[in-house]
């Protein structure tokens, strides 16, 4: 069942690509510009470079945030914003979604009063880019927080690893930016990219909040660093399991292990390291039989 109820059909879609739901269109013209430049032996050199704009959001009649963004599913990253951010409530109807190209502005309208003026005064600046900032007690809601005993199959870690890795992107065309993928056992769903990994995991929950997605039997897989804050909107979305191709903070290690998410990271090729959740592991694949990752993908990986 959704969370909230969305009127009319006013959320972008695109084609399935790759068996994806949503996945990355490396190629379109407004995500990247190509830049001239002069390499370390002085030879001239034309790179593309990932494109960041404003995008302000709205909450009715309130302006919430302006956060830099690459500028695609800009209704699902004010969604996602405002629903982790605590500000969409469960059983509030969402009427509307309204996004201005030109006022680089999108406003989501609820039936309900938008009433958040001492939540907005008090900031936690977070170790994220882009949107670095969370409003309110960060640990709110957590204690109240209970997740899915979700088994992990290492042989569903290796194949998401390898299938996400080789699927055409931006993190692999231009660096510089961060990719967050939903998954469910060995397919990955659904790819969003951002120059934050906090816009790219609040593009996920928007269109799990619009879309009415359970979160029971999926995993949450990033390219970002596993810090207390992407375990604390992991778990309050209702995944179960996060991993990454990135390290850990200890607060967010910590933060996993009381809430009973299962946390993975450093994954590269057949290695990686399970820091909380290791009873949930199923090891059902032999490490040995799993190819090391190929040398572009580390290259790049070094730039995100």
């Amino acid at each position: 069942m959704p969370i909230l109820q969305l009127e009319g059909s006013q959320l972008a879609k695109t084609d399935n690509l790759n068996a994806y739901i949503i996945a990355p269109d490396p190629k379109a013209p407004r995500l990247t510009r190509a830049v001239d430049g002069v390499d370390h032996d002085g030879n001239p050199a034309n790179i593309s470079v990932v494109e960041e704009r404003p995008l302000t959001i709205f909450l009715n009649g309130q302006e919430i945030v302006t956060a830099m963004t690459i500028g695609d599913y800009p209704d699902y990253l004010a969604l996602g914003f405002l629903r982790n951010q605590g500000m969409l409530k469960d059983g509030e109807t969402v009427k509307g979604v309204d996004y201005d190209e030109d006022l680089e502005t999108v406003v989501v309208r609820t039936d309900g009063e938008t009433t958040y003026e001492e939540k907005l005064k008090k900031k936690t600046r977070t170790s994220g880019c882009a949107v670095g900032t969370v409003f309110g007690d960060m640990m709110e809601g957590l204690e109240d927080t209970t997740l899915p005993d979700l088994r992990v199959k290492t042989s569903d870690l290796y194949a998401l690893s390898a299938t996400i890795n080789r699927t055409p992107s931006l993190y692999l065309e231009a660096g510089a930016i961060h990719g967050t993928v939903l998954c469910q056992g060995d397919r990955p769903l659904v790819y969003m990219e951002d120059v934050g990994r906090h816009n790219a995991v609040d593009k996920i929950a928007g269109w799990m909040l619009s879309e009415g997605i359970s979160p029971d039997d999926k995993l949450l897989y990033t390219t970002g660093r596993l810090t207390s804050e992407m375990v604390i909107k992991t778990a309050l979305m209702g995944i179960p399991a996060l991993a990454s191709r990135s390290g850990f903070t200890a607060w967010g290690v910590e933060i996993a292990r009381e809430v009973g998410l299962t946390l993975i990271g450093r994954m590269r090729g057949r290695r990686f390291v399970c820091l909380a959740g290791e009873e949930r592991l199923v090891r059902d694949a032999d490490p040995s039989s799993i190819p090391e990752e190929d040398k572009k993908h580390r290259r790049k990986s070094a730039d995100a």
